[in-house]
């Protein structure tokens, strides 16, 4: 049996939980809603203020969306209670980002500077001119719009300029004077 699967999830006070048919479960919380339908194979218990996933048999698809299931559920829970951050970091000399209304501006090195707009579910701070801090509820949409914002400017090995996560380790590399 799927060892994520079996742990039950606690449910914190304030956080409504409502199951509608085809597996359906809507979850309420002090920072907002998360709504999601499941897969049919899984069940999902409410008793008190402990959730419990259960599959039918031990196929072995349904012992793949049992630990799935169960993470998503979790992670719905989390979010919409403690939220989810993810921090970037703009390393490069002239490199920078400002947050202008709804949308962030970058200087990475390009003509031109780079615009991206806040979508919903998410918000943007800058801290400091070289700090990316995205917020949301929604765990999948907040490493997404990272992961986008990382893209226009990827770090690169030779100098380390770029944008990374502030988790993230860029192995260096030498130069071609290095090989001699």
């Amino acid at each position: 049996m799927s060892r994520i699967g079996r742990s039950p999830i606690e449910v914190p006070a304030g956080v409504d939980i409502k199951l509608a048919a085809d597996n359906h479960i809507t979850v309420k919380g002090p920072k907002g809603t998360l709504e999601r339908t499941l897969h049919p194979n899984i069940t999902i218990k409410v008793e008190g203020n402990v959730i419990n996933v259960l599959r039918p048999d031990d196929e072995k698809e349904n012992r793949s969306l049992h630990g799935l299931t169960r993470t998503l559920v979790a992670n719905m829970v989390e979010g919409v209670t403690k939220g989810f951050t993810k921090t970037l970091e703009i390393n490069g000399v002239g490199y920078r980002a400002v947050k202008q209304g709804k949308q962030l501006v970058m200087n990475l090195g390009y003509s031109h500077q780079v615009f991206v707009d806040e979508i919903p579910g998410i918000t943007i701070d800058v801290p400091a001119p070289n700090q990316v801090v995205i917020n949301g509820i929604d765990k999948q949409l907040v490493g997404q719009f990272a992961a986008d914002v990382r893209k226009k400017r990827p770090p690169e090995p030779y100098l380390g300029k770029g944008i990374k996560y502030t988790t993230e380790i860029i192995r260096r590399k030498e130069g071609k004077t290095g090989a001699k």
